[in-house]
C-alpha cells in the first residue's frame, strides 16, 4: 500500500496543472495523467484550448460559446473520451474541470489558456483495468500528440500517442 501512496504522490507531483514551475504550452500536444490506486482510477487531461476550440481567450461569437459549452459537456462526461475496460466494471465518478476563459464573465489574460479535466472512475475489479479507450483524437482533430504518464500496481511508465491511436495500453 505505501508504493502506491508513493507512486500515486510522484505522479501528482509531475502532473501537469499541478507543477509550481510553468511549462510549456505546445498547440496541438495535450498530456494525460493516468493513476490506477486501489479501486479508483484517476485521469488528468491537459491542452491548450487552442487544441481543442481553435481558440484561447473567452468565447466571443454565438458559435464560439456553443463550441465551448460542447466542449465542457463531453469532457464533464468523462466516459465518453475514456472508456475502461469492461470486465474491470468501472463507474463514473464526479469529473472537475478547470478552464478560466471559458467561465462566464472571463476576459483574456494572456496569450495562452488551458483546460484541466479531473476524471475518476470507481472499479469494482481494478485487477482487470488493462486498458483505457481514448476518443480524444477522433473529438480533436487538432491534437498531434499525446503525452502519457501511467501510475498502477506495476509501476509507472511513459507513453506518447499520435493520431489515430485510440487505445491506451495500462500496463507495461
Amino acid at each position: 500500500m505505501a508504493w502506491r501512496a508513493a507512486c500515486i504522490g510522484l505522479l501528482l507531483l509531475a502532473a501537469p496543472g499541478l507543477q509550481a514551475a510553468p511549462k510549456a504550452h505546445d498547440h496541438g500536444v495535450a498530456s494525460l495523467s493516468v493513476a490506477i490506486d486501489g479501486r479508483t482510477l484517476s485521469i488528468e487531461f491537459e491542452a491548450p484550448l487552442d487544441s481543442l476550440l481553435g481558440f484561447e481567450r473567452p468565447p466571443r461569437t454565438d458559435a464560439e460559446r456553443r463550441s465551448a459549452v460542447m466542449l465542457l459537456a463531453l469532457l464533464h462526461d468523462g466516459v465518453r473520451l475514456f472508456v475502461p475496460d469492461a470486465d474491470a466494471r468501472c463507474l463514473p465518478q464526479p469529473t472537475t474541470l478547470q478552464a478560466p476563459a471559458l467561465q462566464p464573465g472571463a476576459h483574456a489574460a494572456g496569450d495562452h489558456a488551458d483546460l484541466l479535466a479531473r476524471i475518476s472512475f470507481h472499479c469494482g475489479r481494478p485487477q482487470a483495468l488493462r486498458s483505457l479507450k481514448l476518443g480524444l483524437f477522433q473529438a480533436f482533430d487538432r491534437l498531434q500528440r499525446i503525452d502519457v504518464q501511467i501510475v498502477g500496481p506495476q509501476g509507472q511508465h511513459k507513453a506518447s500517442l499520435r493520431p489515430p491511436a485510440s487505445m491506451l495500453n495500462l500496463q507495461r
